[in-house]
């Protein structure tokens, strides 16, 4: 029996839980978990070295690295093929304190 994964720790929960093409037609859909937002935000948006975006997720750089490879790759497939992106779900907790989330990924998610 595998070991329960911990939480991994985000800011914040995302205040847009979606993204949607316009103008053409929508080809499906795509989940991106929280804490996956949560690793592009903070190397691609707070332009942080893994290193750091790993300590402040409270995972290791390697685990950090999976997520956010993970996270890129969701984002593209949506981009490239005129999917809906949706944000939700996940197994994080907020920094600080705050409420846990432990849950799946619906029907559309991969899981790693």
């Amino acid at each position: 029996m595998p070991r329960p994964k911990k939480p991994r720790f985000v800011s914040g929960y995302p205040t847009i839980a979606a993204f949607v093409p316009q103008g053409v037609p929508i080809t499906g859909e795509v989940m991106l978990s929280v804490e996956e937002l949560e690793a592009i935000r903070l190397s691609d948006f707070e332009h942080l070295d893994q290193e750091s975006a790993a300590s402040l997720m409270q995972v290791s750089r390697q685990t950090y690295g999976r997520i956010l490879f993970a996270a890129r790759g969701i984002v593209g497939e949506a981009l490239v093929t005129g999917k809906a992106l949706k944000v939700a779900g996940g197994n994080f907790a907020m920094r600080g304190g705050g409420r846990r989330h432990r849950g799946g990924r619906g029907r559309m998610g991969r899981r790693d």
